[in-house]
């Protein structure tokens, strides 16, 4: 049983980990999710459908592999008079997929170690695949998990490298959880910090601050008549949420959020992933709804 608990909350930040610079921040197993940001000023609508699976593997120590990835098909519906591709029609769905490979290595009865390669598929999937289309991210640090304390505690720190992005260095992953009371936890991390209350067994109230986006190679390069050749599109977010999630049992749960942006950045880049089209720049409604096994 013991060495059962250890490979579990392994795992736990081991996927933990995986998601930490991806479009979440999910210990899963498996989720399966939908998203809907609604039309707003720049009369986009933005919706997604996410779906995550992870298998860990035990090998010798308590050490563990884990082996999954995460799909995500956005749709962006976009109905803008300012806005001109020629004769060109607009992409309306975009294709993220990840393929996780993970390893965990026990240091001693606090620390362990982690190492995540995560290659991924990012276009539109118009045409065959391109270079452009796939890229590969890595992942190290250590985890500390302090389960036995009268308030118990969990703590993440590591380097996330992120080929697609703009700052190619590797940034930092943190995430500190702390139980200060019976039925009060708090996060603080990066992209999801926030506050969750347990009310009796099977009922948690929750807000989060999240820190969300993605990127995306336009498999056919888009004209714009007064701004150049657009090849790439990039979204980046912040919003604030407060959601309900009911546990069927200790691993097993739906949940729904409802929220609204603080700032958001929707744009078309060139070849050089300079910003040369501003698409969507409006505040506006957030809500997501799942169902999640995790550990």
């Amino acid at each position: 049983m013991g060495i059962r608990r250890r490979l579990s909350h392994g795992c736990f930040f081991l996927l933990l980990f995986i998601g930490a610079f991806g479009l979440a921040q999910t210990p899963d197993v498996f989720r399966l999710e939908y998203m809907l940001m609604p039309r707003n000023d720049s009369d986009v609508e933005l919706s997604r459908i996410k779906l995550v699976a992870n298998m860990p593997i035990k090998v010798k120590d308590s050490n563990a592999i884990i082996i999954g990835g995460e799909y995500n098909r956005l749709a962006y519906d976009l109905q803008r008079n300012d806005i001109t591709l020629g004769e060109q029609e607009g992409p309306n769905h975009f294709y993220i997929v990840d393929f996780n490979l993970a390893y965990v290595l026990k240091y001693n009865k606090d620390w362990r170690f982690i190492g995540v390669i995560t290659p991924r598929l990012s276009s539109t999937l118009t045409n065959r695949l391109e270079n452009g289309d796939v890229s590969l991210n890595a992942t190290v640090g250590a985890f500390r998990d302090r389960q036995d304390l009268e308030k118990p505690t969990r703590l993440v720190l590591g380097l996330a490298y992120n080929s697609t992005v703009a700052l190619r260095i590797p940034l930092p992953v943190v995430y500190f959880e702390k139980r200060f009371h019976p039925n009060w936890t708090y996060v603080v991390g990066a992209p999801k910090t926030g506050m969750k209350y347990h009310y009796k067994q099977k009922h948690i109230l929750q807000t989060e601050f999240i820190l969300d986006g993605y990127y995306v190679n336009l498999q056919n390069t888009y004209t714009l008549p007064d701004a150049g050749f657009a090849s790439s599109i990039s979204s980046s977010a912040a919003l604030v949420t407060l959601g309900y999630s009911y546990n069927f049992t200790k691993v097993m749960s739906i949940y729904a959020f409802a929220g609204h942006t603080l700032f958001q950045a929707g744009v078309l880049r060139d070849i050089d992933r300079n910003d040369i089209f501003t698409l969507n720049d409006d505040p506006g409604f957030y809500f997501r709804t799942g169902f999640r096994i995790g550990l």
